[in-house]
């Protein structure tokens, strides 16, 4: 509920701080004393438009802070939370107002766009007023106020998974129609290519391996004879091996008469020998790699252009050739077996919109209940509120062609305000008062059915008196017993019901000719002496004054 308004600097606002407490609070005063100015700085604070006129003459900017105390699992703070809000502890809605038109929206200090405050703000109060073109005269609410009435959760909730499961069969069938379509477009063409990739059967970096090898086969071919050469120098006619192994078996011969020079040459020349012969090994080694069969390249060079060719044919690189195969043959495979798919996806789609017709006839049924219940429950309410010969009709018209996820009927709230008149829409055919007073009927059955936590009702009870006004204070009087209910009000009838009273006039400003609107809680006497001028009007009398302890006495 609302717990605090603070508004500063907004019309004839300076400064304003209100606190609020749970059941009815009436706010009453002169007209034009400021009453509509603190609503449209309340709506402000809501999400509502925002204007550059709401400055007060000579500020640079306003500004409406409205504080809220919701339970913890309050849609307010799970729209909050989505837009990455701390939500610990009250909620705090503030809107600042630039004289240039600009607006800053915050919630709990933290900005945020004017529709994420308009969302948060619309699930924590509805304001009513006699030409109010939203809540509970707008079309597009009546179906889902009638499921909270008939408690309908469950069906709605099977309707909309139905309707979901025929959009994505629907959706599976159409992707798949389109895909075999295009297909049996492209049939011969795509035979042919599975023909052709079949046989070229192409790997996953074979071409990289192919041109590595090819290059590698090219300059063999370049290296071969310097290593035949080198080969020849070390281990042909000309190799130093036999001149040095006679050497060394001559030294060995004379070892024994000159030990000291003898072996360390000897030994030299071993380690040169040794030498020579690792030199011959690594060179045949070499020669031996240089081999290949000319065949080979030529294989590897046809190849290569055989993928690569491929690869500008179908407008792919090499390397996904293979998939690319895979592929034109599952499309040719959904060509072949396309028939037989394409039947159990409408199988599919034929059970899913059997399913949904159930899912939408139960919660049709369930509906056309809840109406007559929500029918009979408004007309009781009608008579006190001086529209006995109303009649209040919840129309459903129903399509069952329909798929929407909401099920097959359009539910719009029907009155007739008169025996002989043809009914017709709430919003068309209801007079500015009977308007409000079917909206306040409504509201009342349907207090504990998901209304917002606070409800504000805008002079509601204007051009009514008497045993009316009386109906119509009562009423919100039993409506704020579930909710928090605000009413600006002329009525007296209806100030007397309330548990806060709020005066709301206009003062002038010290040392300026300026005024401003004020507000203040009234008790006791001070709250008599309101409710008497109310019924009074300029003149206060005695008589007005008893009539007004006699409204407040009945009241408690």
């Amino acid at each position: 509920m609302l717990i605090q308004l603070a508004i500063r600097d907004i019309v004839l606002i300076d400064k304003l701080e209100l606190h609020f407490h749970e059941g009815l609070s009436v706010l009453t005063g002169e007209t034009g004393a400021g009453k509509s100015i603190l609503l449209d700085a309340f709506a402000l604070a809501l999400g509502g438009r925002g204007d550059g006129s709401l400055v007060r003459h000579g500020e640079a900017q306003g500004q409406v802070t409205a504080v809220f105390d919701c339970p913890p699992d309050h849609p307010a703070r799970r729209i909050a939370a989505e837009a990455d809000i701390d939500t610990d502890g009250d909620l705090i809605l503030r809107r600042v107002q630039v004289a240039d038109g600009r607006t800053r929206a915050f919630v709990n200090d933290q900005p945020v766009s004017v529709q994420v405050l308009k969302a948060i703000g619309a699930t924590l109060v509805e304001i009513h007023g006699q030409h109010d073109d939203r809540a509970l005269v707008d079309p597009v609410t009546h179906r889902t106020i009638l499921d909270a009435f008939g408690n309908l959760g469950a069906e709605v909730r099977a309707v909309a998974d139905a309707a979901r499961q025929v959009r994505e069969a629907r959706t599976h069938l159409q992707e798949h129609r389109e895909r075999v379509e295009k297909a049996r477009r492209e049939a011969d063409f795509l035979r042919h290519a599975v023909e052709e990739l079949a046989q070229l059967n192409p790997k996953p970096g074979e071409e990289a391996a192919l041109a590595e090898r090819r290059a590698a086969m090219m300059q063999s071919e370049k290296v071969a004879q310097e290593l035949n050469d080198a080969f020849d120098a070390v281990a042909g006619a000309t190799s130093p091996v036999p001149v040095l192994s006679a050497a060394v078996r001559k030294l060995e011969r004379r070892s024994a008469q000159a030990p000291q020079l003898v072996e360390p040459s000897v030994k030299a020349l071993d380690a040169a020998l040794l030498a020579i012969d690792e030199a011959r090994a690594a060179l045949e080694e070499a020669i031996r790699a240089t081999e290949f069969d000319p065949r080979e390249l030529e294989q590897a060079e046809e190849r290569l252009f055989s993928l690569r060719a491929a690869a500008r044919k179908f407008d792919s690189p090499a390397d996904e050739l293979a998939a690319l195969r895979k592929r034109f043959a599952e499309d040719v495979a959904a060509i072949d077996a396309g028939e037989e798919q394409l039947a159990g996806l409408e199988k599919a789609l034929a059970a899913a919109e059997q399913a949904y017709v159930k899912a939408a006839s139960t919660l049709s049924k369930g509906r056309r209940k809840a109406a007559e219940a929500l029918d009979r429950a408004v007309l009781a309410e009608l008579p006190p509120l001086k529209l006995e010969r109303a009649r209040f009709i919840t129309d459903i018209q129903t399509d069952e062609t329909s798929r929407d996820p909401g099920g097959f009927d359009r539910v719009e709230f029907w009155a007739q305000t008169n025996p002989g008149t043809r009914p017709g829409p709430l919003m068309k055919v209801a007079s500015g008062g009977e308007l409000s007073r079917f909206m306040l009927a409504l509201k009342v059955v349907l207090a504990d059915r998901g209304s917002a936590p606070t409800l504000v009702f805008d002079e509601i009870d204007t051009g009514v008196g008497g045993a009316v006004a009386d109906a119509i204070g009562q009423r919100l009087a039993r409506l704020a017993q579930g909710v928090q209910v605000m009413a600006v009000t002329h009525a007296p009838q209806v100030a007397a019901q309330a548990f806060n009273h709020f005066l709301i006039a206009k003062e002038g400003v010290s040392g300026s000719e300026r005024v401003a609107t004020r507000v203040v809680p009234l008790k006791d006497d001070p709250r008599r002496e309101e409710i008497a001028r109310m019924l009074a009007g300029a003149t206060i009398t005695e008589e007005a004054r008893a009539a007004a302890s006699r409204l407040l006495e009945a009241a408690r």
